[in-house]
């Protein structure tokens, strides 16, 4: 018998307009939501409620979505969940740093609910695809990935990558030797098929070595084209 329950979506923004448009239309698409338009109420909500999902905004009184995100990004049992920004802000600065800070994706207010639904729905698909694909492990130098587990080893010991960050890293070890693009990696990874900025790929590719420490030159830049997961480690002399 296949699970019908449905995934939570947490939505935190302290203009009411905004969680009751967020909460009625994503209940009718069958979310189970949770509101909080107090910022310092939301994590605490978070832990209690654990949602699959988070809608963040950014410009809030006392605690901004920044600030709350990199606290999900510390807690143990919410490092993983996905995170979609929903802010005024619009400039590219704000769009990387809140990328920076862990979240998987960025909608500019005023939006549209058809597409920040479209997004969810997105982000919440990829975040589950590890949990049900066959037994096998991807390898480039000390990074193993081991699809099933969705779990990624570097030197041996566990990494933490958001949704995003892994569905990017496996096609790039799947299609190792082949560049990317960045359109074919925004429609792959991120499932979009209207043109996005670019430099959402940058960031996260950026965040990814980041992560990958000393083995994050396998993944090689191809300037002005994509990126490519080098099939040898160069090798320095």
């Amino acid at each position: 018998m296949s699970d019908t329950k449905p995934k939570k979506i947490l939505v935190v923004d302290d203009e009411p307009d905004v969680t009751d448009l967020l909460v009625y239309t994503l209940k009718a698409k069958g979310f189970d939501v949770e509101a909080v338009n107090n910022p310092n109420a939301s994590v605490g909500l978070a832990r209690t409620f654990l949602p699959d999902l988070v809608i963040l905004d950014v410009m809030m009184p006392e605690l901004n979505g920044i600030q709350i995100c990199r606290m999900l990004r510390a807690d143990p049992t919410l490092k993983s969940v996905p995170v979609i920004f929903l802010t005024a802000k619009a400039e590219e600065g704000d769009r990387i740093q809140g990328l920076e800070s862990g979240a998987d994706d960025y909608v500019s207010k005023p939006f549209s609910t058809k597409e920040l639904v479209l997004r969810v729905q997105s982000i919440l698909r990829r975040a589950g695809e590890g949990q049900s694909v066959e037994q096998r492990k991807l390898q480039a130098g000390e990074i193993v990935m081991d699809i099933a587990r969705h779990e990624v080893v570097l030197h041996g010991r566990p990494i933490e990558l958001t949704a995003t960050e892994f569905k990017l890293l496996r096609l790039l070890m799947e299609r190792r030797g082949r560049v990317q693009t960045r359109e074919h990696l925004l429609i792959n990874v991120w499932n979009y098929e209207t043109e996005i900025e670019t430099r959402t790929v940058d960031t996260h590719v950026r965040r990814l070595r980041e992560k990958l420490e000393d083995q994050a030159d396998w993944i090689e830049t191809i300037r002005g084209v994509g990126y490519r997961m080098a099939e040898q480690r160069a090798v320095n002399v």
